[in-house]
């Protein structure tokens, strides 16, 4: 029955094309319109996730660029937040329905963490940048920073006039930095509206920019002038899977695109400092707060270790209960209510997660090893960074024979214009991603 309700539903879907075709005098229809199954189509119900989610602070403290988010004030779209190696990435780091967990928690990071004066360009613990969303919508297992995601330095992509009627869903806008060493900004378009003669009248673009995604609906003149400001370039991704490369989300557990766009059940009793389905580095303090919002009264918090008891606590009303957890493995948390029923469960993994670099400078273009470990979590990606250029950055993916033998041969393009980066490595399990970083330095070696 499912294989023929798919087989109608393609057959749906070839007819609506070629009704759409006739009714606008087109021969053909632009790619991603009319099909449900096209990258390009799931490119703008991706980028939707995170900038239609509505969602309300419950209390005061929820950093922003100039102030804080009000609370009982409903925003829509994730915040913006360079939240880097210190924080986490909203749909990369973390599911959506983890953010939207801390977000009713008082007690969570969101309220109680500030990034401002740690990292730049960041205010929210968990957040969204414009070239995280970007790389989101477009189906990468880790984002390209925005310059990263154009023709020279992309394979399967390619520049297109600056005009609206060049426009079609999935293709991007880049806006390089105003002057040397500033920022640029990359966007997506997610609509197309055009008149009855097949002319382009209406292009929506999509971004991730203080303090939350925007979304905006631009006349095909409008468009045209936006374009032109600032040197702004099209861009249209012709073969995704060349401009991916080995940075694939299908080949990674993160981003989960049917978590984050399903309606999570938020907990009432319970949440964690975190929120809920998180990852925790091993010996990282888990903050339990018992919120009982109901007000149904409380008596233990139970704790479980894939489902053996780690700790029973006694409850004399609401409040936080921290715990630190020296064993790796994925936990449970809930309350029995004083009529003896059990609350809804919260959910939380305790992993390691560990490099070792050389204890010496690496020398410039040559191979190098990183020794690595995790525990009770896969390290997927090791991130280099230099510390000196914001578009020198490189991603060695790494292997089930790396993990096995514990070690990651790096390339030696990596080093090669560097003299100081930043690694990362970056481990994830089915409740989302770690990370760890140290700095390394770069030297030239006699030819």
């Amino acid at each position: 029955m499912r294989m023929l309700l798919n087989c109608r539903s393609g057959l749906h879907m070839r007819l609506l094309r070629l009704i759409m075709i006739l009714a606008l005098g087109l021969t053909t229809l632009p790619i991603g319109a009319g099909d449900a199954d096209s990258w390009q189509t799931k490119s703008v119900d991706y980028a939707r996730i995170m900038s239609r989610v509505k969602w309300t602070p419950v209390t005061k403290g929820m950093p922003k660029r100039g102030g804080y988010f009000e609370p009982g004030k409903e925003y829509t779209g994730v915040p913006y937040s360079s939240v880097k190696h210190v924080g986490r990435y909203i749909g990369f780091d973390i599911f959506l329905k983890t953010f939207l967990a801390a977000v009713e928690n008082p007690k969570s990071v969101l309220y109680t963490e500030n990034l401002h004066k740690k990292v730049s360009n960041a205010e929210c613990y968990y957040g969204k940048v414009c070239s995280s969303y970007t790389s989101y919508a477009l189906q990468c297992g880790i984002w390209y920073v925005s310059k990263q995601h154009g023709p020279r330095f992309r394979k399967g992509v390619t520049l297109l006039p600056p005009s609206a009627q060049s426009a079609q869903p999935g293709d991007v806008i880049y806006t390089p930095p105003a002057k040397k060493n500033g920022g640029s900004h990359v966007e997506i378009v997610t609509e197309i509206k055009r008149n009855a003669d097949g002319k382009v009248t209406h292009v929506r673009i999509e971004e991730s920019r203080p303090q939350t995604t925007s979304n905006t609906l631009r006349s095909a003149k409008a468009f045209n002038a936006h374009i032109s400001a600032r040197n702004r370039e099209l861009y249209r991704i012709t073969d995704l899977d060349a401009w991916r490369g080995g940075n694939k989300a299908e080949s990674f557990l993160f981003p989960n695109y049917e978590e984050d766009s399903a309606t999570p059940k938020i907990n009432r009793v319970l949440l964690l400092d975190r929120g809920d389905w998180v990852p925790y580095h091993k010996g990282q303090p888990v903050k339990f707060n018992v919120m009982d919002r109901d007000n149904q009264g409380v008596r233990t918090l139970v704790i479980k270790r894939e489902g053996k008891l780690v700790e029973q606590i006694k409850l004399s009303g609401k409040g936080v209960v921290e715990r630190n957890f020296e064993t790796c493995g994925d936990y449970t948390a809930h309350c029995v209510m004083k009529d003896g029923s059990m609350s809804q469960v919260c959910e939380f993994a305790v992993c390691d997660l560990e490099f070792q670099l050389p204890p010496y400078p690496v020398p410039r273009g040559k191979l190098w090893e990183i020794k690595l470990g995790s525990e009770n979590m896969n390290a997927i990606i090791l991130y280099f960074k230099s510390l000196s250029s914001g578009y020198d950055e490189h991603n060695v993916f790494i292997t089930a024979e790396d993990r096995k033998k514990g070690s990651v041969t790096i390339p030696a393009s990596v080093t090669a214009k560097a003299d100081k980066m930043q690694v990362w490595l970056i481990g994830e399990n089915r409740y989302g991603r770690l990370k760890q970083r140290q700095d390394i330095a770069i030297i030239s070696t006699a030819p």
